[in-house]
């Protein structure tokens, strides 16, 4: 019998284990669970009762084969055919969802920054918003798209941390659009 090599493995962490992770961690969020949104048009009423700034994250795959992934405040434009000069990449188009899966350990409609938890190897570069950086309070879906974290400026660094992770540069895209 043959490996399916279609078939990535199932991510170390998933919701709870992310959410049990942040504790051990002691990055403190809130979690809101609500009905799943796939786009960020959908979960504007939702969001609306959150406070903070919301985002909206790009799984990208430049031409070379390098992956990335922006996360930006949900209004913010990003420019995708000047965004590569900026953040040091070829060409960029979205990365499928079988590699999304095996490297962020979460689907279509669930991107999230959050899942950099699931990229040990640091295959996904990760690059920053300034907008969002500079948010008091940031949300992000844990893994699934059916609950948002909120966490203060501090604490999403803090996490970002304790994962070893930092954005590959913090990018203004108002300057880009």
């Amino acid at each position: 019998m043959t490996e399916d090599k279609t078939t990535a493995p199932e991510p170390a962490y998933d919701r709870d284990h992310l959410l049990a992770w942040m504790a051990e961690q002691g990055v403190e969020q809130v979690t809101h669970d609500h009905p799943a949104v796939f786009r960020v048009e959908e979960g504007l009423e939702l969001k609306a009762a959150m406070p903070g700034a919301h985002t909206k994250n790009l799984f990208l795959k430049d031409k070379k084969g390098k992956l990335w992934l922006i996360s930006a405040r949900q209004d913010t434009v990003v420019n995708l055919k000047r965004a590569p000069k900026t953040i040091g990449s070829d060409r960029l188009s979205f990365g499928n969802e079988h590699l999304l899966y095996e490297t962020l350990g979460v689907r279509p409609g669930s991107v999230t920054a959050l899942g950099l938890i699931n990229d040990p190897d640091q295959r996904v570069s990760f690059i920053l918003d300034k907008a969002l950086w500079d948010a008091e309070i940031v949300n992000f879906h844990p893994l699934t798209n059916t609950a948002t974290t909120a966490m203060t400026q501090d604490q999403f660094r803090k996490a970002l941390a304790a994962m070893g992770r930092a954005p590959v540069t913090v990018v203004d895209f108002s300057d880009l659009a």
